[in-house]
Formats: C-alpha cells, structure tokens, sequence
C-alpha cells in the first residue's frame, strides 16, 4: 500500500490524471526535487510565484529559480539522506529575479527510490498584499466620494459667478473694465476644468478586444518623441499574454501618466547628479494564475511594470500618492496617478508602487478574463 501511495506521488508523468487536475488547481505552490535538487515538477501557483514555467525549468537545479542559503540547500539534502519532514516559519526567499518573499515551507520526503522531496510553498506576503489592496481600493472609493462630494459643491457657486460674470460683461461699457469680468470668466473655466480633471474620466469604456503590449508600445511611441531621443527604453514582454476587453484609449492614457512621470524622474535624477546610466524605462509583463484582485480570485491576470531609474519616491509620500493633489514635483498637479487609479479601477485592475532610491517600480494588474 505504501509503494503505491509513493509511486503516484513520486513522478508528475505518471500520476493520474486526477492528481494532476487537483495539483494544478491548487493556490499552494507545490513543486517537486529530485534526490540531486534537480526540478522535477511545479504546479502553476509554483510557476507564479518563482516566476517562470515548468517547461522551462524542468531538469534545472533547484536554486537557478532561487537564490538560497548554502545551509538551506544542506537541510534538503539532509531531509532526502534521512528521509525527514520539516517544516520553516516566515523564511525569506530571494529569486533570481532579485524579488524577496516571505513564505511559510514544508518538506516531505516522498517515494522510496530514489528519494524526492515534496515542498509546499505558502506566501506570507501575499497574505499581506491581499490586505493591503483591499486598504488601497477602499482608500479609492473613499476619495471618488469625497472629489464628486466637493466637486458638486464647487461647481454650483462656480456657474453662478460666471454666469453673474458674464452678464456684468454686457453691462459694462468700459473696456478696462470688461477686462475684469474676463479675467473672472476665465478663472472660472480653469478651476471648472481643474475640477473635472479631479473627478477623473467619465466617460462609459469602450470595450473592445486589446493587446496590452500595443498599449504599451504607443505610449513608449509617445514618450520617445517627447524625449528627442535622450530615453532610453527597455522592453522584457511576455508574448504569450492574450488579449482582454478594454478601453484602448483610456487604457493608453493611463499608462501614459505614469510613464510620463517615470520618465520627469529619471531626467530629475540626471539632472541631480552624475548618474551611472542614462535615464531609463523599463515595460514589463507577466502573467499570473489564481491572482487576488482585491476580494475577487482571477483564473488570470495580466502583470504590467513600468520600472525607472530615477531618485524614488520619498516613503513618506509613497503611501498617499494615488490620491488627488498629491505630487512629489513642484510643477506637478497631483491628478495624473488618481486618474491612472480610476481607469485601471474601471478595469476592475489595481495600480500598486514600490520605490527606492534609483529604482521605482510602478505595478499594474489587469484581469485578462471578462469580468462581470
């Protein structure tokens, strides 16, 4: 009974198809070594989480997808010799990548010959990112209440002043003194439209089928040629990502605000000092599976970077920069980011930053599925 409980367990080419459906299916990265720490099998919450895939890590050692401690590595040797299970609480995992993770471990020696091990992988920071999206998309909706809130009682007043404005105009027969009333009808119409532009698009999306990488490649079309060439752009694309229904035209914009900021910080950070390279732009995609979105579980989402070489954003400001108003440059408006959060919000997507000094990472989930 023993043998055939270890030899279903031992090689994923010969477990039943069953098995392999429930492995497949599960949230918890499993992935199995071989008695050499040679890569034997990863279920796709295992490709998700060490980033990268099982064809092309099959046979590969263990540690070409993540950088681990000699002592690490000695334990697993040491738990296929004796056939011990042990389990490792909050361990840091650092990826080839160069990503960190937070993970809580487990280690089963399965089959009898040759020995393998069995690991199941539980994320400890995913746990925490899940949290901090659902602070994140409240803190979103909170602020869309209060910006149409304000909105709607600056705008009345406003109609009124250049409405009285405008009619004060046709009663004046002086034209120094119809200069006034312009300056007020004027003055108005820019903080109507300041207005506006903090309630963000309200236009319905146009859904259609779109190709994110397109997407990308017009804003970096767009970027290039306000630059005059002096950017320089990386690209590292997944194109096996499929299409997905969205606002092209929204979407580009969105990206476009924060590229364009990504690319004022890495001039800023040129212009501040004697950098080691020239300003830089990196687009990134992935795709993840069985990916939390806020309360919602996507079968698959689409990962986007857009990562810059610049200064990075002071941590006491990196928390509050998705809100309206708030800028970390003195020419900024503070709107861009807030309108970028909406139209992936519509999207029903998240918008997420991570920032050091030299390099800023903003992180942009879309679901690549339709979603109600």
């Amino acid at each position: 009974m023993s043998n055939q409980r270890d030899s279903r367990m031992a090689l994923p080419s010969a477990t039943p198809v069953g098995y392999k459906s429930i492995l497949d299916s599960l949230t918890t990265a499993v992935l199995v070594l071989e008695d050499n720490l040679n890569i034997q099998y990863l279920n796709p919450a295992a490709e998700s989480l060490f980033e990268t895939s099982m064809t092309r890590s099959h046979g590969q050692p263990f540690r070409d997808i993540l950088v681990e401690s000699e002592d690490a590595l000695k334990t697993l040797l040491a738990a296929v010799r004796n056939g011990q299970s042990y389990t490792r609480r909050e361990a840091e995992f650092l990826l080839t990548s160069g990503s960190r993770l937070t993970v809580d471990y487990s280690v089963t020696p399965i089959s009898l010959e040759p020995t393998e091990l069995l690991i199941e992988i539980q994320p400890r920071d995913r746990l925490m990112r899940i949290s901090r999206e659902e602070d994140i998309i409240s803190q979103q909706e909170t602020t869309r209440i209060l910006v149409r809130g304000m909105a709607h009682e600056i705008k009345n007043p406003l109609g009124g002043i250049r409405g009285a404005a405008q009619l004060l105009d046709r009663e004046l027969n002086s034209e120094d003194q119809r200069e006034y009333t312009r300056v007020i009808i004027d003055e108005a119409d820019r903080l109507r439209s300041l207005v506006d532009r903090m309630l963000g698009p309200n236009k319905a999306l146009k859904l259609a089928p779109t190709n994110i990488h397109e997407v990308l490649e017009r804003v970096g079309t767009l970027l290039e040629a306000e630059s005059k060439g002096r950017l320089h752009f990386s690209r590292d694309y997944d194109p096996s990502i499929p299409e997905f229904r969205g606002d092209k035209e929204q979407l580009i914009q969105a990206f476009l605000n924060i590229a364009r900021n990504a690319m004022e910080a890495a001039f800023e950070n040129q212009a501040g000092h004697t950098a080691s390279e020239p300003p830089t732009i990196t687009f990134r995609t992935r795709t993840l599976r069985q990916f939390t979105i806020g309360h919602r579980r996507h079968k698959l989402v689409c990962r986007v970077d857009v990562i810059d070489n610049g200064p990075g954003i002071p941590p006491d400001l990196l928390q509050n920069i998705f809100y309206p108003m708030i800028s970390g440059r003195a020419s900024g408006t503070g709107l861009g980011l807030s309108i970028t959060q909406s139209i992936i919000g519509q999207h029903h997507g998240l918008v997420e930053c991570e920032s050091e000094p030299g390099r800023t990472d903003f992180i942009i989930f879309l679901p690549l599925e339709d979603t109600p």
